[in-house]
């Protein structure tokens, strides 16, 4: 009875020294428990990557320099944290650099102010964030972390809150089966305007639109569309569902 006892005695004394250790050898478990990333739902790299892909083929001409090709794409959860991002091309230096923080800013933005009941698209925000108009400075409040900025290449800010706020074409929200707001998708690589068109699509693709169809939060133009508080101005070869409908005005005098 004794030698079962120690035995026992033993073997308590031994796991408990186990997980000693492991506390202190394993910190990144702890922070990991302490932050875990929920991405149900979104899309991962690869998956990102083949709507990325697939979208310049569907709905028409997305318009542009590039008809959508030379894309960054990323998605966030609805906590803002990093999910997936990849680009569209298999040389990922081949899509602006600079469309790297974009799409990722985009994402953010279209989660940050979209609710089950209101879908947001970036494209939508912009002449309320206009000098003169009623969210003028929005654009200070959720800076964009650059030193979460990777090679194209690379890995290192998934499941990170970048932040970021992007006020033209190409972030929308991303919504479940049941109408629930999931996330955000952004999208850069081209003009503004077929920026949109792709996140658009890809959102299609990825059956994520949200209550009302793809079109609830789709961009709108003074013209043909009328003036509204969320006109988007036209840029270099504008389409939208497959239609034309013009350039963006050349500048006068400078």
């Amino acid at each position: 009875m004794k030698r079962i006892l120690s035995v026992c005695l033993a073997v308590v004394v031994l796991i408990s020294g186990l997980l000693l250790v492991l506390r202190r050898a394993s910190p990144a478990v702890e922070a990991q428990a302490k932050n875990p990333a929920n991405c149900q739902g979104l899309p991962n790299d690869e998956a990102l990557k083949a709507l990325l892909v697939a979208a310049p083929g569907t709905g028409g001409t997305a318009g542009g320099l590039f008809n959508g090709q030379r894309m960054w794409g990323a998605t966030v959860n609805r906590d803002g944290e990093i999910c997936s991002y990849a680009t569209s091309t298999d040389d990922p230096t081949q899509v602006w650099p600079g469309s790297q923080a974009i799409a990722k800013s985009k994402a953010y933005t279209a989660n940050a102010f979209s609710l089950d009941a209101l879908a947001l698209s970036t494209a939508r925000l912009y002449t309320f964030t206009q000098p003169g108009h009623s969210l003028w400075s929005l654009g200070q409040s959720n800076l964009f972390d650059a030193s979460k900025l990777i090679p194209p290449g690379g890995s290192g800010d998934r499941h990170q809150i970048v932040g970021g706020l992007i006020f033209f074409g190409g972030g929308v929200p991303l919504y479940n089966a049941a109408g629930k707001i999931i996330g955000g998708l952004g999208v850069s690589g081209d003009t503004s305007c077929a920026d949109h068109e792709i996140a658009k699509r890809v959102r299609e693709l990825a059956a994520l639109n949200p209550p009302g169809g793809a079109a609830v939060d789709d961009i709108t133009y003074s013209v043909p569309d009328g003036p509204s508080v969320f006109t988007h101005p036209k840029c270099v070869n504008t389409w939208r569902n497959g239609v034309f409908l013009g350039n963006e005005p050349p500048a006068t005098g400078y």
